[in-house]
């Protein structure tokens, strides 16, 4: 299988979604908001995209199934699957704020071995292959060198739904925020962690994530030098729902802190 030329595939079908959701943007309104649950907000556009996404990956990759976020199609692949957010940041697109991507990672087996995030607001397009290195709009990238907390710019993801775990995340916050340069919370885990790969982040956490929110990230920061593991510093991300991802020289540091108070 040629990864790249798969990736480049993806770039293209990527970007044919940004533009349609960065058209409709121009007459959203908040009346085309739905409900999936508490603070957790859907609309056509995510659901249009995803269709759009689905039936150009099917047509390049037939055997493959697919993992995506709005449920548009059911099936599981034996060796290949494509896990798809086909709109992430839809809280920040809704409102009108910049930092929304779309997020599509190929899965073969359990390794993921490409990884496209578009921001759509920047016309920025990050992607990675197994091997191959990460780009960011065909320019190489990589990570920070940065090895200490003090010289550090943080991203997370504050709770929005599930709050069982808000004040052990509240005190990695503060000793977090007395500590390193600051921290950022964009709504974007997909480009919350392509910003990691690109070293304007030098590492991001986040908890009660699914697949979808960090599979194609994940790849990039990889690729780029970086390492991605759960709180306990394990490799496993889907079912334990956490990612920390850095640079590499400050996850011990920042595992030492999340560590603390969860």
């Amino acid at each position: 299988m040629d990864l790249k030329q798969i990736t480049f595939d993806i770039i293209a079908i990527a970007k044919e979604a940004g533009n349609f959701i960065r058209q409709e943007s121009a007459g959203f309104t908040t009346s085309k908001i739905e409900y999936k649950g508490l603070n957790n907000l859907v609309s056509y556009v995510d659901k249009e995209s995803e269709k759009l996404i689905v039936a150009k990956l099917s047509a390049l990759l037939p055997q493959a199934g697919f993992i995506t976020e709005e449920e548009t199609v059911n099936v599981t692949g034996e060796e290949f699957n494509w896990i798809v957010d086909p709109l992430d940041g839809t809280t920040n697109f809704i409102h009108g704020l910049p930092a929304y991507a779309v997020s599509i990672a190929l899965q073969q087996k359990s390794e993921l071995v490409a990884g496209v995030v578009y921001e759509i607001s920047r016309d920025e397009c990050f992607y990675a292959w197994k091997g191959g290195g990460a780009y960011l709009n065909d320019k190489p990238i990589r990570v920070t060198d940065n090895d200490t907390i003090p010289k550090s710019l943080i991203a997370t993801g504050f709770p929005y739904y599930d709050f069982a775990k808000l004040e052990k995340y509240l005190n990695v916050f503060r000793e977090l925020t007395q500590k390193c340069h600051g921290l950022r919370r964009f709504g974007s885990a997909a480009t919350d962690l392509a910003y990691v790969a690109c070293g304007r982040f030098d590492g991001y956490f986040e908890y009660n994530l699914n697949s979808y929110d960090i599979a194609a990230g994940v790849v990039i920061v990889r690729e780029a030098g970086g390492k991605t593991c759960n709180f306990s510093g394990g490799s496993e991300l889907f079912n334990s729902r956490e990612i920390v991802a850095t640079n590499g020289k400050i996850e011990e540091p920042l595992l030492e802190v999340i560590g603390k108070h969860f």
